[in-house]
């Protein structure tokens, strides 16, 4: 039984609850017996350097990824608890279309470039049953409202949007079939300190609106204090250290926890 480490909402059940998940690529082990739990409407940071198998471990957690073991307890809306790992591939990826989200820091890896920009977030609510086009272009619409994006674009493609403006609208598309899970890889790699202000302002506005849970991936220390309530720490594919997000990052345990931080501080 994994400790809910005085997590706020102890009084509920866990959304997801990972236990002993491990990734060998070969004679690598990446990601090495990681247990962890995310619960309805928190934002769970992983953090670690480059290498530490954090971005692994989320593409395990999302599906993206098989593990070589460990099993991903996922609770669906009806309360049900399954293996994420064994239901069926055609369940999974309806859940993957309707309650789990996936924003990557390249937005490009998570937008069709070459269509427009309402198509982008309209066809995720077809993909989920939604029949009338009509309605998925005005639900589009409400979207480009929420991420401040002009719907004079609505019928633009993303190749034709600023970095910022594709990143907001990977979250339109991601939000507007009302997930409750979203995992986030980076979302603000890559922009610039202004723009990246403004999608950290709009994901954490969006997380507490919509009551999201959150595990996002970060090897950005102030992204890491500013959005999230829990924190985990990885090296060497393993997590060495977790807690409240601020007793980690004012008062780390671990030396190498220790160091990241000292690191982030020696920079400021």
């Amino acid at each position: 039984m994994l400790l809910q480490e005085n997590h706020p909402s102890a009084m509920t059940e866990p959304l997801i609850r990972a236990e002993g998940i491990t990734k060998r690529f070969g004679d690598i082990l990446a990601v090495d017996g990681v247990d962890l739990e995310l619960y309805p409407g928190e934002v769970l940071g992983i953090v670690g350097e480059s290498g530490s198998g954090k971005s692994t471990l989320l593409n395990i957690l999302s599906g993206a990824l098989p593990p070589s073991s460990g099993e991903l307890f996922y609770r669906g809306r009806d309360g049900t608890v399954r293996d994420f790992f064994k239901i069926r591939e055609r369940e999974r990826r309806f859940l993957l279309g309707s309650d789990i989200g996936f924003v990557h820091q390249d937005p490009a890896a998570g937008l069709r470039l070459k269509v427009s920009a309402g198509a982008n977030v309209a066809e995720r609510l077809l993909s989920g049953g939604l029949r009338r086009y009509g309605e998925a272009r005005l639900r589009a619409s409400e979207w480009f409202s929420k991420v401040e994006l002009p719907l004079d674009r609505l019928d633009s493609r993303p190749e034709e949007y600023s970095g910022g403006m594709r990143q907001r609208l990977q979250i339109a598309r991601n939000l507007v079939t009302g997930p409750r899970l979203v995992y986030m890889d980076e979302p603000t790699g890559g922009l610039d300190v202004s723009v990246q202000a403004r999608v950290l302002d709009l994901v954490r506005s969006l997380s507490s609106e919509f009551n999201l849970a959150v595990i996002l991936v970060t090897h950005d220390l102030g992204v890491a204090r500013l959005l999230t309530e829990r924190l985990l720490v990885m090296k060497n594919g393993r997590v060495i250290e977790r807690g409240l997000t601020d007793q980690v990052l004012d008062d780390p345990g671990e030396p190498y926890t220790q160091l990241l931080v000292s690191s982030v501080l020696g920079g400021a």
